[in-house]
């Protein structure tokens, strides 16, 4: 029996397609023709060395929590993809909870960077960075939170003598290399030399990385453009898309000795795994670190993939101030998406309120 169309329904399923065909040409239009608007949460620069700033967040909400939060982010990425868009932000949300939120960042190594150590880094950037913060705060203790290769500089700093860590927070982190991905396996077997990879700014090229990330998952380029397609006629999605979109092609020229150190160092040697790094003239212990410890990671994060986090959980700290955070999602499950604002932004925080301590009354910023 043929089925009875209703004229009203009819009409209206062809007005709603007419409709999203109207939005579909705009919003592509918008895509391909502007920026997406990231990085828009208002901030200051209260410390600055070369190309590295440290900047510090305002807010309309109270600080309710001591100490200050200092986000240490990695250095071959835009740190934008923590403060990605208004309503879609790791460190607007942090804020909103009453958390006093910091952001070092590396800025965008040029020739005069080629030379930067880890040593660069770790034993000069941070500790003045840190310095700052303590300053412009009025504290003598921070909160350490790495994202990715700023996990390992925030440890190896916090195992150093005299630091004022109270917590260390590692999100996505790598520890064991030998479960890296295709990119590591491939320099780790000596199939690819650090040299191969540095051009002549004695930097190893921004496309050079991209390319290493896109041959993670080659196909999923073409899935994400027709999830794009699709939704194009949605304007929360297209923004949503732009901006991640644009995060993921935006990486920065990694300085090439520090490049040949975490090839030596952490690829080669997988120092990290013995709990003991060197650092310029100096060794490292891990098991130094006397902060609180959170090992956060996520169990379908194809750029550190969890066999290659987990370790820090047994490795960095004394035992009994160790604890371990497994989340859904990928490795930007720290940053943006549903489940970032659902369940890994309010757990991460909720760490940091237990280790912290309230201000009563909260102070203004």
């Amino acid at each position: 029996m043929t089925p009875v169309l209703n004229p009203a329904s009819v009409i209206s399923r062809i007005n709603r397609d007419v409709e999203r065909s109207l939005l579909r040409a705009r919003n592509g239009v918008r895509y391909a023709t502007t920026k997406a608007n990231v990085g828009a949460t208002p901030r200051d620069v209260v410390w600055r060395r070369d190309r590295a700033e440290l900047w510090r967040y305002r807010s309309a909400t109270p600080i309710r929590y001591r100490p200050p939060v200092v986000i240490v982010h990695s250095l071959v990425s835009r740190s934008y993809i923590l403060d990605l868009r208004p309503g879609s932000s790791a460190v607007e949300f942090l804020l909103g909870q009453g958390h006093d939120v910091y952001m070092l960042d590396w800025g965008v190594a040029d020739e005069r960077d080629a030379d930067n150590t880890l040593a660069t880094y770790v034993d000069e950037y941070l500790p003045r960075a840190v310095a700052a913060v303590e300053r412009e705060s009025e504290v003598d203790e921070v909160t350490l939170a790495g994202y990715c290769l700023g996990g390992t500089f925030a440890s190896l700093y916090a195992a150093g003598p005299g630091t004022s860590v109270r917590n260390l927070i590692l999100m996505a982190s790598p520890v064991d290399y030998s479960a890296m991905g295709a990119m590591v396996a491939a320099v780790r077997e000596g199939r690819l030399q650090p040299d191969e990879l540095v051009d002549e700014s004695g930097n190893v090229p921004a496309d050079a990385l991209y390319s290493g990330f896109f041959m993670l998952a080659p196909t999923k380029q073409v899935a994400q453009y027709a999830t794009l397609l699709e939704n194009l006629w949605n304007d929360e999605f297209v923004e949503g898309y732009q901006a991640m979109s644009q995060w993921s092609r935006d990486h920065v020229p990694f300085p090439g000795a520090a490049m040949r150190e975490v090839v030596d160092e952490l690829v080669r040697r997988n120092a990290l795994m013995t709990g003991r790094v060197r650092v310029g003239t100096r060794t490292v212990d891990l098991g130094d670190v006397r902060s609180n410890v959170l090992n956060a990671f996520a169990e379908k994060d194809n750029v550190v993939p969890p066999e290659a986090a987990e370790p820090a959980t047994s490795i960095i700290g004394r035992p009994e101030r160790r604890a371990e955070l497994r989340l859904r999602g990928g490795h930007v499950t720290f940053a943006t998406g549903r489940v970032a604002f659902n369940h890994t932004l309010p757990a991460l925080s909720d760490w940091i309120v237990a280790h912290s301590t309230e201000l009563d009354p909260p102070k203004e910023r």
